[in-house]
């Protein structure tokens, strides 16, 4: 996991929070307990991890990103935080009953080491939690309307779940749900797709600088080019149709749930 939040992880929190719907999801699926250890790789500024770590639990984050965890450390000083990478944890063998990757996974740069080192850090009976998009949810989006370059990158970035799944058999991580989540007009974290029913918030540009596609994946070109189409079709209601021909039933986004067997 490369350290480029380190680039552009300036004012990150300024729109970007945990979302209580998607704390208390991943609370269950990682079953919070007190005195339990868990782990948060790619924890970023710590949102999710302060967020979880007041239900319960000893928690950890880790991150590559220096300037991300001076922010986390401010924020959770009593929390452990740890310069890393997913593909290679600093921590010792079978340590956790918990690990989390809160929208992380498409910065991993060696998907198969990173899956290798859950199983590694994670007890027996352990549990594991991913939330993400998967490619064909964000093929879905229809941002890909105003920014298909940028997108296309982005399509590159997310790992499909049949390209996790061997990942996951490999490590002794037993896939135990999948299942959607839609954005809504209460979502309270900024992350990329949140404006999906909200697209004046695209048009503000202190919301897309604590989202990476906008911060790394995109011309000025092609961002000048889209904000003005974008801006005229929610000025004329032309945004209604194009919205109305994205919506679905998978999910903008999903969590994956995966359980830790004995070796």
């Amino acid at each position: 996991m490369s350290a480029l939040y380190d680039q552009i992880g300036d004012g990150y929190d300024t729109t970007r929070r945990a979302d209580p719907a998607i704390v208390r999801r991943l609370a269950a699926y990682l079953a919070l307990a007190p005195g339990r250890r868990y782990l948060d790789v790619g924890c970023g500024t710590g949102n999710y991890t302060a967020a979880l770590a007041a239900l319960g639990g000893v928690w950890h984050g880790v991150d590559p990103s220096r300037q991300m965890l001076a922010a986390a450390r401010a924020k959770a000083p009593s929390l452990a935080w740890r310069e890393g990478s997913a593909e290679a944890l600093p921590f010792d063998a079978a340590v956790f009953d918990g690990v989390l990757c809160m929208l992380s996974i498409h910065h991993f740069t060696d998907l198969p080491a990173a899956f290798a080192e859950i199983g590694r850090v994670l007890r027996p009976g352990g549990r594991a939690s991913i939330f993400t998009a998967t490619p064909e949810q964000v093929r879905r989006y229809w941002v890909n309307h105003y920014f298909p370059e940028m997108m296309a990158r982005d399509y590159a970035q997310l790992p499909a779940i049949e390209r996790m799944a061997p990942l996951m058999a490999e490590n002794h991580l037993g896939l135990t749900d999948i299942a959607p989540f839609f954005i809504t007009a209460d979502t309270a974290d900024f992350f990329f797709y949140s404006g999906k029913l909200r697209p004046e918030m695209y048009l503000s540009e202190d919301i897309r600088a604590g989202m990476s596609c906008f911060r790394a994946r995109i011309s000025d070109a092609e961002l000048a080019a889209g904000l003005a189409r974008l801006a005229a079709d929610i000025a004329d209601r032309s945004f209604d149709r194009i919205i109305a021909e994205s919506l679905n039933d998978i999910g903008d986004y999903c969590f994956i749930a995966m359980t830790r067997a004995a070796a």
